[in-house]
């Protein structure tokens, strides 16, 4: 597979790898997707915005270069933008592969941190020397206006250039809450999603705050997803109780969204609306109750994002898909193609 190195959300030449019930395999364009999908089907995506994640500035009681890259919030409120947790880099930015970034100096609790307009203490340390706990000084107008003026989005070295606000917010991007895209959306406009209600098939929306697809560090890796709030419309989840009685297929655009409507429902099986924290990881070991398929990008095994896909798959269909998409030049990362895939009952075929 290629690493996608331009921030271009829906090229032309994207690709889809779709993997059926019966975990067979085939090869379309990304443009396909509405034709994929059947009346009574229910498309659910994760609307959140991406914030301007990334700040640099300095460590005070050593004077040193740094990054902080915001990383997870206890909730989607307005004003609740003065406590993070965060991880720590030492100098450099995201031109290095973010598994050569150096720690940071030795952080403790106390710490005052200088990031541009923007001045913080780290309160806690969260069990490793790059995760901390950070709450900024001043109003939450000045901190969101502090990060607007100072911050970047979260990038990694397979893009060269630097990415702008725009380029990681969806098309249908709302509430910036968001520490990376949830970039599966990249693959929506308004004439995919105009296409998929005359077929027959209902959209929606939920806000999720998705985190950090990589830390760098392999321990803090083991961690991820980190938690992380979401909020569900009263509508959203009545629709979605309407599919399942109907007998509709609920489609996830993207992990977030799986993890958000999982969580849910944990308690009796049916999505409710309301705010919550999603604290649970998705893997092989997990009974899906609420999804039934998933479209998302190009993911490397091992990461946290694979995992999840071995609630639809097992490993051996995932292998297969892998080989497939090794073989047709499929493009990795935020700004890659697509796999569209069902959970699967069959897969010795």
């Amino acid at each position: 597979m290629i690493a996608a190195n331009q921030p271009a959300q829906r090229p032309l030449g994207a690709k889809l790898l779709v993997v059926d019930t019966r975990g067979r395999i085939r090869h379309l364009p990304r443009s396909a997707l509405p034709d994929l999908l059947r009346p009574g089907d229910h498309v659910i995506a994760n609307d959140a915005a991406t914030l301007p994640a990334s700040l640099h500035g300095e460590h005070v009681p050593t004077g040193a270069r740094i990054e902080v890259r915001l990383a997870g919030r206890h909730s989607l409120a307005v004003d609740d933008v003065s406590n993070f947790s965060a991880i720590v880099f030492g100098a450099g930015d995201f031109r290095t592969r973010t598994e050569e970034r150096p720690l940071p100096p030795q952080l403790a609790p106390g710490d005052r941190l200088a990031l541009g307009p923007l001045s913080g203490t780290v309160e806690s340390m969260l069990g490793h020397p790059r995760l901390v706990s950070l709450r900024f000084d001043g109003t939450p107008d000045a901190i969101r206006a502090g990060l607007a003026r100072h911050g970047r989005p979260i990038q990694y070295a397979h893009v060269p250039a630097p990415l702008a606000l725009w380029d990681v917010w969806t098309p249908i991007a709302g509430l910036a809450v968001a520490f990376e895209p949830p970039s599966a959306g990249f693959a929506l406009d308004w004439k995919s999603i105009a296409a998929m209600r005359v077929r027959g098939v209902a959209f929606d929306t939920i806000t999720h705050a998705a985190g950090l697809s990589s830390t760098g560090d392999a321990e803090l890796d083991r961690r991820l997803p980190f938690d992380e709030p979401y909020r569900i419309p009263d509508a959203a989840a009545r629709a979605i109780r309407s599919t399942r009685a109907k007998g509709g297929r609920i489609i996830a655009i993207g992990t977030t969204v799986v993890r958000a409507l999982e969580h849910a429902a944990s308690r009796d099986g049916f999505v409710h609306a309301g705010e919550g924290l999603a604290t649970r990881r998705i893997d092989a070991t997990s009974r899906l109750r609420v999804v039934d398929a998933l479209l998302t990008g190009i993911h490397e095994a091992g990461t946290s994002h694979y995992r999840l896909l071995r609630a639809f798959a097992d490993e051996a269909v995932l292998q297969r898909a892998d080989v497939e998409l090794d073989a047709h030049g499929y493009r990795t990362h935020e700004f890659g193609d697509s796999v569209l895939i069902e959970r699967t009952f069959l897969t010795s075929v």
